[in-house]
């Protein structure tokens, strides 16, 4: 008897331990898809493309409040962008805003009938059009920083169409048309990322600043260390440099700085000075073809393809663990930086509040679309079942453009 009672404790001891362990299987495999799963096919750099009725893309807050008044010209963003004409995408690359990985996606990520051509090894890629060997796309990793590391709005609208008739001079007989497009991120994030990537050696010393024709002098430019680089200089040292372009970058690379003096402080007052700047900015941001924001990936995603009819091969991914994501501050710190970048601050709310506005007008008209179409496919389905059986059996023979009027009009 005790020999059968330790036979079957032990049994089920090992069925409990079974149990247990396929319990804790099915729970890690759960935890790992609610992190991992949505990167493990789709977003991965070898991974397979999804679907094409696959929608990947977030529903519209129905409850989200609109702060700003944006009329439907603005949030209309339906290009007819011609690749094998004269169009020519632009892309403004805005320090630590996800750029890098944005420029890639245009090279590496757009489904074209004649695909960018990256070698290994090369820093920047061919893209040429389907029709000529004439490039479609200004950017870092197509035609590199041909207007000077970070080239500003003010700098690109002064610098690329005179780059391009140099590059393809066949073309100087038709006159381009050029597509602004950029990327913004929360300020305080994007100020953190750029004071790690100058604690860690970056510099940025070779932009130009080009502005009305000449580069800032040392006096309206004065730098914020001596030496070759900042490596290692704390956050309270980053944030107390005045000249730091770092503060209100965003702001300052997207307004037209020819209307205040360029680096000139003393060209206008400070308060008019910051007023005309983000008003600028403002009003760039809205003209531009296209804009995104980093903490909107597949927000991101969406309006690019349908402002430019072009589609990526892989969807993108939301990356939450960056660098500035690391960084451990208190609130005075942020509230620091939040007065320090003022201007970025009022710049990107606006920015988000249009970017939101953006996507839900374009949401909402899209399903509108599919509404109709699927009425006026049920309707035809239903004209088709009310044709008598007789007419309907013959081969070959088909109602009359009236009949078919009539049956639709009486359903």
């Amino acid at each position: 008897m005790r020999r059968r009672r330790a036979g079957g404790r032990t049994m089920v001891e090992h069925a409990s331990k079974f149990v247990l362990v396929v319990a804790g299987s099915v729970c890690f495999m759960l935890i790992l898809y609610q992190y991992a799963g949505p990167g493990l096919s789709l977003g991965a750099p070898g991974g397979r493309a999804p679907p094409d009725d696959l929608d990947l893309f977030p529903t519209p807050d129905p409850h989200y409040e609109k702060k700003y008044y944006f009329p439907v010209r603005e949030l209309e963003r339906s290009l007819r962008f011609d690749m094998k004409g004269d169009d020519v995408i632009v892309f403004l690359h805005i320090q630590k805003t996800g750029g890098t990985t944005f420029g890639r996606h245009l090279v590496q990520n757009v489904r074209l009938e004649v695909p960018c051509d990256c070698r290994p090894g090369q820093k920047k890629c061919t893209c040429y059009r389907p029709n000529r060997r004439e490039t479609w796309l200004f950017s870092r990793f197509s035609t590199g920083w041909s207007c000077g590391l970070h080239a500003d709005w003010t700098e690109l609208t002064n610098c690329v169409p005179g780059v391009l008739d140099r590059r393809d001079p066949a073309a100087l007989r038709t006159p381009r048309k050029f597509y602004y497009i950029t990327l913004l991120r929360d300020p305080v994030s994007r100020y953190l990322s750029e004071w790690r990537h100058v604690q860690r050696g970056a510099t940025w010393k070779t932009s130009l600043h080009m502005c009305d024709g000449r580069t800032p002098t040392p006096e309206e430019l004065p730098p914020c260390y001596e030496g070759t680089d900042w490596s290692g200089c704390t956050l309270q040292e980053f944030m107390d440099c005045p000249y730091n372009l770092a503060n209100n970058r965003q702001v300052r690379m997207l307004a037209d700085l020819s209307l205040v003096g360029c680096y000139n402080l003393s060209f206008i007052p400070e308060g008019k000075r910051a007023q005309l700047l983000l008003e600028s900015a403002k009003k760039n941001l809205r003209s531009m073809a296209f804009f995104g924001l980093t903490e909107f990936q597949r927000k991101t995603q969406y309006l690019f393809e349908r402002t430019f009819n072009l589609k990526f091969i892989r969807p993108f991914m939301q990356y939450n663990s960056t660098r500035a994501g690391g960084v451990e501050v208190d609130e005075d710190t942020i509230r620091r930086i939040e007065e320090l970048n003022d201007l970025d601050m009022q710049l990107y709310d606006y920015a988000k509040d249009l970017f939101q506005q953006r996507y839900q007008y374009k949401r909402q008209l899209e399903r509108r679309e599919q509404r109709l179409r699927s009425r006026e496919e049920r309707l035809l389905h239903r004209a088709k079942e009310a044709l008598p059986r007789e007419d309907a059996e013959e081969p070959g023979r088909v109602p009359t453009e009236d009949y078919m009027s009539h049956i639709i009009e009486k359903w």
